[in-house]
């Protein structure tokens, strides 16, 4: 199938892989959304932060609904591999499709999470054919970094009680709740001294990653915690060693697939092999079956002027170690449903301090307490700082729903079959728009991809097609 630019979404789709636009920059992206709608003399707001808001009035004969929300967020996961040569602050994607009609990117994340939402509510704001109720399309920043964006929207410009998120997928698949949570920052001070000793790069790699929310209970590699185990468990064998530098993952919601630190050591690399094997030979066992491709990789490095005391390497390997981190609780009541998870995404080092970055998820409010308390207490016995930031509400299951049976009715009329409702962990900015009207009546659509938040995300180009019919169905229901 191609990807075929005559179809309104599709151009779209088409001109955001051109505007680079992951989390934290996504002023670009929004500003020629502002741009655009002003050219098609469209009411927007844009605040400071650079989330937009663009409306639309009725079509005839729907000028007596109710407002109708749709949203998405502009921010992508800028995830590449390590032999690709691509600036996400610069470059356009490279995009193709496969032989199976999936578009894909170039060793590079896609952002068709949440790049196809944009396009859709961009191809119906345009589309002055479609039958719909007054619109207001929310185009949110900072999504993928703990819903940032929409927690900063302010009530007053959303007057919409039901709104369509676009940031979801499986066609006539929708959510019906999500997790809650926050992210915890660590940091570390190490004190340094003068190093005379040979250095050693040791690379954990080969891991496959994935959505720390969707993927967590999978039992992957997190490239972060199996360097801090092999590290600690190195020193169960003998070895003698003090951290120069350690550094690993990339976002705080992408369970991490690479990890590097560099050691200083009297030891040789025939040494670092024989105290590390055991450890090594115990996760490739351990994952055999969830993440197979897991190498540790030793080699020599350019000597360093200075090393961390044993002390501070102590502290910090220790931390690493012993703090929790993965699947922690299921729910009883859904079917596979994780209740609590945490991820520990980041790990690195601002000058010679030490970061890390861990988010934490849970459907129970308590479940985010009491892991945030947990880690507290192990920073005070390894005296690193704990702080939390970017706490985001959860989205509460409704038994009755008006936009469900819309979206049932659609589903029934395109694909002859009832919708299906799931309940997802990961963050939603459902949860963040539930919080502002207490009968806010939300769900989720999209079309179907796959690899998120990796380089191995691609889109299903007919379900592209076919999530837009469905989209356009559901809004002409919305009297």
């Amino acid at each position: 199938m191609n990807f075929d630019l005559n179809k309104r979404y599709c151009y779209y789709f088409d001109q955001i892989t051109k505007i680079p636009h992951p989390s934290f920059h996504e002023e670009k992206l929004s500003n020629w959304i502002v741009e655009w709608a002003k050219e098609h003399d469209f009411k927007y707001k844009q605040d400071d932060m650079y989330n937009v808001i663009v409306y639309k009035p009725a079509s005839p004969g729907y000028e007596n609904s109710p407002v109708l929300g749709i949203q998405a967020h502009i921010d992508m996961v800028a995830e590449k591999n390590s032999d690709v040569d691509h600036d996400f602050l610069n470059d356009p994607l490279k995009t193709y499709v496969d032989e199976e009609g999936w578009l894909h990117a170039t060793g590079t994340t896609l952002g068709a999470d949440d790049g196809v939402g944009v396009a859709y509510m961009l191809a119906v704001l345009e589309d002055d054919s479609l039958k719909h109720p007054p619109l207001e399309c929310i185009f949110t920043v900072q999504e993928e970094v703990g819903l940032i964006g929409a927690l900063h929207l302010k009530k007053e410009d959303i007057s919409a009680h039901r709104v369509i998120s676009l940031d979801g997928g499986g066609e006539y698949v929708t959510a019906i709740s999500a997790a809650g949570g926050c992210s915890v920052i660590v940091k570390a001070e190490p004190e340094y001294e003068a190093n005379d000793k040979k250095t050693f790069k040791l690379t954990v790699t080969g891991l496959t990653g994935g959505h720390s929310g969707g993927m967590i209970h999978l039992e992957k590699g997190n490239s972060i915690k199996l360097l801090g185990r092999i590290l600690k468990e190195m020193t169960f064998n003998g070895a003698d060693y003090n951290l120069v530098c350690i550094n690993g993952g990339a976002k705080m919601n992408a369970i991490a697939r690479e990890a590097v630190a560099i050691i200083a050591t009297d030891m040789s690399c025939e040494d670092i092999q024989k105290a590390s094997a055991k450890a090594v030979k115990d996760i490739k066992a351990e994952l055999e079956f969830s993440d197979p491709g897991f190498e540790f990789v030793i080699e020599e490095a350019e000597n360093a002027a200075e090393r961390m005391t044993k002390g501070s390497t102590s502290q910090i390997v220790d931390f690493i170690y012993l703090v929790p981190n993965g699947f922690r609780h299921k729910s009883m009541a859904i079917e596979n449903l994780t209740l609590t998870s945490l991820n520990f995404g980041i790990l690195e080092m601002e000058d010679k301090n030490v970061k890390m970055t861990i988010s934490i998820r849970s459907a129970l409010e308590s479940g985010v307490s009491h892991l945030v308390e947990t880690i507290k207490v192990l920073g005070g016995y390894l005296k690193v700082n704990v702080d939390t930031e970017g706490y985001y509400p959860g989205w509460s299951y409704k038994e009755k729903s008006a936009m469900r049976d819309i979206m049932n009715q659609a589903v029934k009329e395109q694909y002859g079959r009832e919708i299906k409702t799931v309940a997802g962990h990961g963050g939603c900015e459902c949860g963040v728009f539930c919080a502002m009207y207490e009968d806010m009546d939300i769900l989720s659509v999209g079309a179907n991809s796959s690899g998120i938040h990796t380089p191995e995300e691609k889109l299903d180009l007919e379900s592209f097609d076919r999530a837009y019919k469905l989209l356009v169905r559901m809004i002409e229901l919305c009297r």
